[in-house]
């Protein structure tokens, strides 16, 4: 009889909460369990990703706090992840969980298809504040990270998730899909995003057509004739949540998307989503940033030039939009609308704090 294969479930949100799991999963649990040298006296769902088929318990063990976790990508993708937390913790002792062996000395179990990981418990863990001192103390530890990653080699019979020769291809599709959005409101123009979209929509893909011609001029494909372990790893996910301090300094924690790219994806995110919370491009948040990051990591004038161009991509509005691909009868409701005027209004102050940034570069660098 072959095993079961795990698979995303769905939540009836009239009778069952946003931590249920279903049980051929908590059976399957304990089955990996019985792979460790432990005794697990309680499981406590912490979090789960559903719609993909992955979740993460905190279990107490007679040895100890430990967190539990199924993998949702597939074992080649996550031998991966699982090669770069066990490189980080032990060549260069970062601050980010370690993983614990099973009975066999194993950093996982494959079970239903998936990878399930035991990993040390870090506490206390709590975030930095939401301020610009919070900000830098983030900036500066994603910096360390990708410092600290910089060498890593993925195991044998694993997939290399690697991003860098990725970006044109990216850009391309952002390009792409603004005339979609277009057409999509055009068609559902009964809406009520419709006429929003509609009115901002060449102004967004002119700013995606701009960024895209800026990377295809720019040092990019010079940059990506580096191996990939030079660059070393992006999370990409990384931010308030993902970074928080413990013993010691800050951790990094969730490690499951770690793939090679060219770093400062991760601190363009980390800055753009910044931006878009506080409401306005502040120019003086943006360079302490920067340099904070700059300090663990440092950034050169052409990777400056890809980071702004970054920028300069219509990231905000794309990510917020991009669903309605799939269901824009539903989607493009007035909730959406209101996003769409907020991050217009934002994007007003995003020129002018990227122009002054450059300035402030040229006039540091000469």
């Amino acid at each position: 009889m072959s095993e079961e294969i795990i698979t995303p479930w769905t939540v009836d949100e009239m009778t069952q909460s946003d931590l249920y799991v279903p049980q051929y999963i908590v059976d399957m649990a304990q089955e990996v369990i019985a792979h460790y040298d432990m005794t697990v006296h309680t499981m406590d769902v912490i979090t789960t990703k559903a719609d993909k088929g992955g979740l993460i318990w905190k279990i107490e063990t007679d040895k100890g706090p430990f967190s539990l976790k199924i993998l949702h990508r597939t074992p080649a993708r996550s031998l991966f992840s699982l090669g770069a937390q066990e490189y980080l913790v032990k060549e260069k002792q970062a601050r980010v969980p370690s993983l614990i062996k099973t009975k066999t000395e194993e950093n996982y179990v494959e079970k239903g298809g998936k990878l399930w990981f035991v990993a040390e418990w870090i506490e206390p863990l709590y975030p930095v504040t939401k301020d610009l001192e919070g900000a830098k103390s983030l900036c500066f530890a994603l910096g360390e990270f990708h410092q600290l990653s910089k060498g890593y080699l993925p195991p044998k019979g694993s997939e290399k998730a690697t991003r860098t020769k990725r970006w044109p291809k990216s850009y391309e599709k952002v390009v792409k899909k603004m005339d979609w959005f277009r057409k999509i409101a055009e068609a559902y123009n009964e809406m009520p995003a419709s006429p929003t979209i509609l009115s901002v929509i060449d102004q967004f893909e002119i700013q995606a057509i701009s960024a895209f011609d800026r990377l295809n001029q720019s040092a990019y494909q010079e940059l990506i004739t580096r191996d990939d372990s030079e660059w070393g790893l992006v999370h990409q996910d990384y931010g308030w949540s993902n970074g928080q301090m413990g013993p010691g300094g800050m951790w990094i924690i969730d490690l499951d998307g770690v793939a090679y790219d060219i770093p400062i994806r991760d601190l363009r995110k980390l800055i753009t989503g910044t931006m878009d919370d506080l409401g306005v491009w502040d120019v003086n948040w943006m360079n302490e940033m920067i340099n904070a990051y700059h300090e663990a990591n440092p950034i050169d004038d052409f990777l400056f030039d890809i980071l702004m161009i970054d920028m300069e991509l219509p990231n905000e509005f794309y990510k917020n939009v991009k669903e309605l691909v799939y269901e824009p009868s539903i989607f493009m409701d007035e909730q959406l609308d209101v996003l769409c005027r907020r991050i217009v209004e934002s994007d007003q102050s995003k020129w002018p704090a990227i122009e002054e940034l450059k300035q402030w570069r040229g006039a540091t660098s000469t």
